[in-house]
Order: C-alpha cells, then structure tokens, then sequence
C-alpha cells in the first residue's frame, strides 16, 4: 500500500470522572481574581455563583444521563434549584439578626479550592500522558506508566463500539466510552471515558478501512 493512504496511528486515553471538576475549577480561579480585587467583606453573589457552579457540577458527575427526556426533566430541576439559590435564600433570615442568608465564601476560600483542584486536574492530565492506548495498522499498544512494560495486541480483525454514556459528560467534554475488540483474542478493552469520542471514533474508523484494504491487496 502506499504511503499516501497509510492511516495514522490514534491515541486513546481514558480518563476519571474527577476531570469533569473543571468547570469548578475554572469559576474559583475567575472568583478568586474578583474577590481579591474587590476586597472586601465576602460578596454573596460570588458565593450563590460559586454554591450554583458545583451543585451542578457535582450533581452531573454523580449520575448518568442517557436518555434525552429525562436529561431535559433534570436540567429543569437543576435550573429550579439554581433559582431557588438565587432568589428564595437572599432573602431568607435563618440567624434571626434581619439580615439576608449571605454565603460568606471568602477570597482565600477561592485560592484554597483553585489550587487544590488544579493540582488533581494537573496530575490526572499528566498520568494521562503515559497511560494510554495505540491504534495502529498492525497492532494495538498499551503503556502505562513511565517505565512499565508495554502490552500488544494484534490490530486484524479489531471492531470497536462507540457510546455516548452521558449526554452532560458529552457536552462538557465531547465524552464518552469506547470498547476495543481485538479480532484474534478473547480481550475485551473497556474505555469508558474518552474525550473528544466521535473525532476518536472517526479516526479508527478510517484506520480500519486502511486495514482492509491492506488485507484485500495481500490475498
């Protein structure tokens, strides 16, 4: 075959759930920065953004959410519940003093959480570095880790099945979950969260047909 269709290699990570906290991660940094430079007392809007932000962030990551209905009917209560932070408990005096609940999250609080979800993200992206799987046209390669040895498998015959476990994870990330099928042996490789899926999926589609094709000019 010639050089000109010979497919690229494809590289697969899988990555855990913990890498959905970014948006997290992102809302402390920016509300971080505004705090400092407001300086004062804690800001309450800040605090109702920051509680509204990792509800749903935390609440996504908890479940799956397969189905288009009932994705609809939980963003629904998501967006109720976010109200009811914005609207309902400004103005709830639960200290009996008259002055409105007020989610007292301050600037330190912010740097705390920045810093210590930045380095869980940092890490998990660099580990993801050395830990990962690739597509070839003649064989399937595993590394994990710096020095840990490597395992193969025979890229003939491989059939792969693309899922998009949930529909948030896909949203965020363009997430979702791959299965290898090796042709020749009885292994099963399960990748459930892979980002950027449908591009991933394309491409190993396309190294396939080159495998095919490479199959059909040798018989």
């Amino acid at each position: 075959m010639s050089q000109k269709t010979k497919g690229e290699a494809v590289f697969l990570r899988n990555y855990p759930k913990v890498i959905f906290f970014y948006p997290v991660f992102l809302t402390s940094l920016v509300l971080w920065i505004i705090q400092f430079v407001i300086g004062d007392d804690p800001n309450y809007i800040l605090g109702y953004v920051w509680t509204a932000v990792f509800f749903t962030n935390i609440f996504v990551v908890a479940f799956d959410f397969s189905s288009t209905k009932f994705f609809i009917l939980i963003l629904l209560i998501v967006i109720v519940l976010v109200a009811m932070i914005f609207l309902i408990l400004p103005n709830v005096d639960l200290g009996g003093s008259g002055d409105p609940f007020n989610i007292g999250i301050t600037a330190e609080f912010y740097f705390i959480m920045t810093i210590i979800l930045g380095l869980v993200l940092g890490i998990v992206v660099l580990n993801a570095r050395f830990n990962y799987w690739k597509i070839e046209q003649n064989e399937i390669y595993h590394k994990s880790g710096i020095i840990t040895s490597a395992e193969r498998y025979p890229a003939g015959n491989l059939r792969i099945r693309k899922t998009i476990t949930d529909v948030f994870e896909f949203l965020f990330l363009r997430a979702g979950s791959i299965t290898l099928l090796p042709g020749k042996t009885d292994e099963v490789i399960v990748l459930p969260t892979v980002l950027n899926i449908n591009k991933k999926a394309d491409r190993i589609d396309k190294l396939l047909s080159y495998i095919s094709v490479d199959e059909d000019e040798s018989v």
